[in-house]
């Protein structure tokens, strides 16, 4: 029997490679001929790279940029040959940050611009990136500075490149700015719609989980959505340029870059087709599966692209009571790991072992009737 292990990661718990790599012991344990092939994916969200250059067999590297507070910092990518892969999160993302510096408009992403420009430097043609799980809210200010636009206030004095400056911004200079190579494609994996600005935008959807005081969230909104009116009004109508705080507009606006489905994206790169085609079973999961999950999510995303004939089972942290009534989207049974009543911290702690168990009880059930 051949099961193809398709999950995202357990937020503030398993990536998706230890997700996956559970819950093949646990088939392991149940079915004695199983085949299990893990694709550990992500739809753009945190350790959605991680999760891709597991399969790509990706060269891990490292190169020195401008850190989150202005610092010189080692930041990781992935390349082979002339493609390369990097997420945001592991220079400004919400775990590298610690809870009393947590203020979105002081977190500076000058690094992620400086690391586009290394690889376009090195020869890179393909650039992806994850732009999930950020601590900013800069509006993509940090990627304009990195390459070349300068900022001042209304007595000519420049201003760092982080969000704050948007609220004494005056003028912007372009005279300096680095044009992205015309065979150069960056592609920012995305799992949100939300616009850069607006009240399903940046500042309104994910201001307050970064540490954005509410009663800041009209004044921080307006100055972006006035920033991007004088340097690129288009932006302000791509949907999915509100992810990452902004970033992802401002990759757009500076850089070229073009926002394409997280999950879709992900399936590509590794083949995911091809593998999933001779399958008897697919298993995917996520740590909640609930309606934001037909919004681009994993689990979903993953269904959708399963051949007719090729069953679906979702292992999951929890289960939503606004879900449909199952079969939905291709997925015939969903399964919570949680065994029984416990503080969240304890289910976290235990997730992989709770994963194993219940892909043992679900393969005991297999080999009473095959599939």
């Amino acid at each position: 029997m051949k099961i193809v292990i398709a999950p995202d990661s357990f937020k503030e718990s398993l990536s998706a490679e230890e997700v996956a790599e559970a819950i093949k012991r646990g088939f392991q344990q149940s079915i004695a001929d199983v085949d299990c092939l893990l694709c550990p994916v992500g739809d753009g969200g945190e350790g959605t790279v991680d999760a891709i250059r597991h399969s790509l067999d990706l060269e891990e590297k490292w190169i020195q940029v401008t850190g989150p507070f202005g610092q010189k910092e080692s930041m990781r990518y992935f390349q082979k040959g002339e493609l390369a892969l990097f997420e945001v999160a592991d220079l400004v993302g919400l775990g590298k940050i610690p809870l009393e510096k947590r203020n979105p408009l002081q977190i500076q992403t000058r690094g992620i611009g400086e690391l586009i420009c290394h690889l376009i430097a090195q020869g890179i043609k393909e650039i992806y990136t994850g732009v999930g799980g950020t601590a900013s809210n800069d509006g993509g200010i940090g990627i304009a500075a990195a390459l070349g636009y300068q900022f001042y206030d209304r007595d000519g004095n420049a201003l760092p490149a982080c969000g704050q400056s948007l609220l004494n911004l005056a003028s912007v200079s372009t005279e300096n700015c680095y044009k992205t190579p015309e065979d150069v494609h960056i592609r920012i994996l995305a799992d949100v719609v939300s616009p850069l600005c607006g009240h399903q935008g940046a500042t309104y959807t994910f201001g307050k989980q970064k540490g954005l005081d509410p009663t800041m969230f009209e004044d921080v909104d307006q100055v972006i959505q006035n920033f991007y009116e004088k340097v690129s009004p288009a932006t302000l109508e791509l949907k999915g340029a509100g992810a990452g705080g902004g970033i992802a507009g401002g990759l757009c606006a500076f850089a070229q870059a073009s926002i394409v489905s997280g999950i879709d994206t992900c399936l590509n790169l590794i083949n995911f087709d091809k593998k999933v085609s001779d399958a008897d079973l697919l298993i995917v999961g996520e740590g909640r599966l609930d309606c934001q999950s037909f919004a681009g999510k994993t689990p979903i995303g993953v269904a959708k692209r399963t051949p007719v004939g090729v069953p679906v089972i979702a292992i999951c942290g929890s289960l939503a009571e606004d879900l449909p009534s199952l079969p939905f989207e291709n997925i015939q049974a969903a399964f919570s790991i949680l065994e029984k009543s416990e503080p969240l911290a304890d289910s976290l702690k235990n997730a992989s072992l709770y994963l194993e168990r219940t892909a043992a009880n679900i393969g005991y059930l297999l080999t009473m009737r095959k599939i």
